[in-house]
């Protein structure tokens, strides 16, 4: 073997391995941003777990509450005395919604 072909298999190896290593970094990398994202698709479904909106009787009226919180957010103008007893039933427990097109649904229903 000539000091020619030598220094051409050498080259060849050191761009292979170059390659190959190049390769494996930009994989790790995307299985590393691959976990990243599941972990916050995680968060989110857990976060999502808490209702959005709770629907609950105060003072002898239906108010909407937001995230848990202890402030009214809506006073929904309805009569509580017009209501079946086991929709007051509900009401007193407190009925939760995930998004605001479920709890616009249900002021319709109960105001109709």
């Amino acid at each position: 073997m000539t000091y020619r072909n030598a220094k051409k298999i050498y080259f060849t190896m050191v761009t292979a391995i170059t390659a190959s290593a190049f390769m494996v970094i930009c994989t790790l990398g995307q299985a590393v941003r691959k976990k990243k994202v599941e972990t916050r698709l995680a968060a989110a479904a857990i976060e999502q777990d808490t209702p959005e909106y709770t629907v609950r009787e105060y003072g002898g009226r239906a108010v909407v509450f937001r995230d848990g919180s202890d402030e009214p957010y809506i006073f929904i103008d309805v009569d509580m005395s017009l209501l079946s007893d086991m929709d007051r039933q509900q009401l007193s427990k407190g009925i939760s919604f995930d998004t605001e097109h479920e709890l616009r649904q249900f002021i319709e229903d109960i105001s109709s």
